[in-house]
Order: C-alpha cells, then sequence, then structure tokens
C-alpha cells in the first residue's frame, strides 16, 4: 500500500497534483489543515511499502520518519522547511531545499522537468513566492493578465488551507486535491463556470474584507501585529492576510494573531519580504512554534508571552 502524506496547503496539495498526473498511482491520503504538519505518524507502518512524503517539516516527523525507514518502507521526500538531521538510509530519497527563495512545487517542478509547470508557478504565487512565479511565468511567456489569475488561483487554494480543524475550510484538502486531479492545465479550471475557482474567490473576498477591519495590536517600523476574532473566518484568512500585509509593506515584518478558544493566539508570522529570513528560528523558540525562514507560526500563544514574542521580533529585524 503506497500513502501519500501532504500539507494542506497549495504548496503541498500541488506537489502531489504535479506527481500525480506525471505518474498516476493508487494511494491512501494522509493530510490535514496547513498548522497539522506531524503527520508521518498516520502512516500504517504494517501496510505500507512506499510513502510520499510532501511540504512537512522534516525535523517534526523525525522519529515517524525513522519508524518508517527501520521497518524497511521506501519514502521518497520532498520539503523546503527545516530538515534537522536528514536519517540515512538507502530506503529514503530526500530532496531538501530551505531557500527562502523556493517551495516544495518548485522542487517538485525541478523533479519533473516542468511537466506541470503552470501549476507550480500556481503553488509559487499560492506560498508567496512572487519572484519565482513572475520569473517561471516570463519563462513560460505568460501575459500579465494570464500570471493573475495564476496568482489568485494559488491563493485561494492557500487560503483554504487555514482553519483549526477541516470543519473551518471550505474543502477538506484531500478532497480539494481529488477535485484537481481533473485539470492537467489549471487555466481550465480558472474558466469553468461554477468552479472551485470561483466558489473559492467569493468566500475569500468575504474573508478578506472582514479582515481588513481588524484592530492593529502593535505597528513600529520593523513589525505589524493584526489581531483577528475567535472564529472560522479569522482562521482560514490569517496566513493569506500575513501575506497580503507583507507585499503591501515588504521592508517591515508582520504577525496575524488569532485568538484561540482559550484565549492564547495562533500566530502567523511573516518576514520583511527584503530580508526573507529568521521567521522559523524566531518561532520554533516558543512552545507549539515552527516554520521557514521567510514565514513560519505558533499554535498557542499565551498572552503572558506577547510581550517577549514582540521584543524578540522587533530585536531580531531591527535596522
Amino acid at each position: 500500500m503506497h500513502f501519500d502524506v501532504f500539507n494542506g496547503d497549495a504548496d503541498g496539495i500541488i506537489a502531489l497534483l504535479q506527481l500525480r498526473l506525471a505518474e498516476p498511482k493508487s494511494s491512501t491520503l494522509i493530510t490535514g489543515v496547513k498548522r497539522d504538519i506531524e503527520l508521518l505518524q498516520q502512516v500504517d507502518i504494517k501496510k505500507a511499502t512506499s510513502v510520499t512524503v510532501l511540504d512537512i517539516s522534516m525535523e517534526k516527523n523525525h522519529q515517524a520518519l525513522t519508524n518508517i525507514l527501520n521497518n524497511d518502507v521506501e519514502v521518497f521526500y520532498v520539503d523546503h522547511h527545516r530538515a534537522g538531521t536528514i536519517p540515512k538510509s538507502k530506503q529514503l530519497k530526500a530532496i531538501i531545499d530551505t531557500d527562502a527563495n523556493t517551495c516544495t512545487s518548485l522542487l517538485v517542478n525541478q523533479h519533473l522537468a516542468g511537466r506541470f509547470v503552470l501549476w507550480a508557478i500556481v503553488a509559487a504565487f499560492g506560498d508567496n513566492m512572487n519572484q519565482a512565479a513572475e520569473q517561471l511565468s516570463a519563462q513560460q511567456g505568460l501575459a500579465l493578465n494570464e500570471q493573475a489569475k495564476l496568482k489568485a488561483l494559488g491563493t485561494y487554494i492557500n487560503y483554504n488551507g487555514y482553519g483549526r480543524s477541516v470543519d473551518d475550510l471550505h474543502f477538506a484538502p484531500a478532497q480539494l486535491f481529488e477535485k484537481l486531479l481533473s485539470y492537467p492545465n489549471p487555466f481550465t479550471l480558472i474558466a469553468e463556470p461554477n468552479s472551485i475557482f470561483s466558489q473559492l474567490e467569493q468566500a475569500y473576498n468575504a474573508d478578506m474584507q472582514q479582515a481588513c477591519n481588524a484592530e492593529i495590536l502593535h505597528d513600529s517600523n520593523v513589525l505589524q501585529i493584526i489581531e483577528l476574532e475567535n472564529a472560522p473566518w479569522s482562521r482560514r484568512v490569517s496566513g493569506v492576510f500575513g501575506n497580503e500585509l507583507a507585499n503591501r509593506a515588504p521592508y517591515k515584518a508582520h504577525a496575524v494573531l488569532t485568538l484561540n478558544a482559550d484565549n492564547s493566539y495562533l500566530v502567523s508570522l511573516r518576514a520583511p519580504l527584503n530580508n526573507k529570513q529568521g521567521a522559523g528560528d524566531l518561532c520554533v523558540q516558543f512552545e507549539t512554534g515552527g516554520g521557514r525562514a521567510a514565514a513560519a507560526g505558533i499554535n498557542k500563544l499565551s498572552p503572558e508571552n506577547l510581550g517577549k514574542f514582540i521584543e524578540m521580533v522587533s530585536k531580531y529585524y531591527q535596522a
């Protein structure tokens, strides 16, 4: 039995989409909301003959990965997050690149020699890798309006991955992946009436409208913090709103704080776009924190630690 294990955001879904369009395979899907990254422990080692792992931190799944490899199961692992110590095993084929300007779907695109490059562009835009996406778009000769359509699709798919649980999402990530398999070309999906694209577009615009009225908790020349209420729309929009803020003011860091039911904060941190480093290193210093250089998060930040968070982030990015 083969298992496909992947992040539920645009990068994870589209990384797998490219692979399965290139190599169709019957598999058991394991995924979840974007923050649900400790997924490898859900693999049934007794049944697994091979596993593909996409866009989840190897560091956060190290023990489960080791257990799978020790059971003589082949693993293909592609990711751009903190990896920690990569196990040495003949059963493991890993493509790991933590450069702040790449993402898992771009690594898969290279692996497949660009067979589904339009989808890789969608994913790069969705992961806020705008420069890389624009460069690939130019290489493909895409017009600006075509780029805009792919960017919108990537943004909407990424937006769909955020939530406390799958119940917060418009589409369960596994369901969304299976629907996208019918579209080798993303422009076909975009042009289709009443498609996933148009459904997510309407939902995204409604949630973003509410986010634009949110309270500014902190604002300085290096860091802006926005607080969102404890509501499904807040959790859905937290990541893409952080990307939007980062694009508006690329010289400063941004954090979107969404209230949890216990009054702790769900934190989505974006490094300044002109200094894409440090976000993962900062967040990992807090319990339940992690991520990559350009974007990271904390699942539960206590109000008592908010001042410490502001101080650490401000000091790190202070010119």
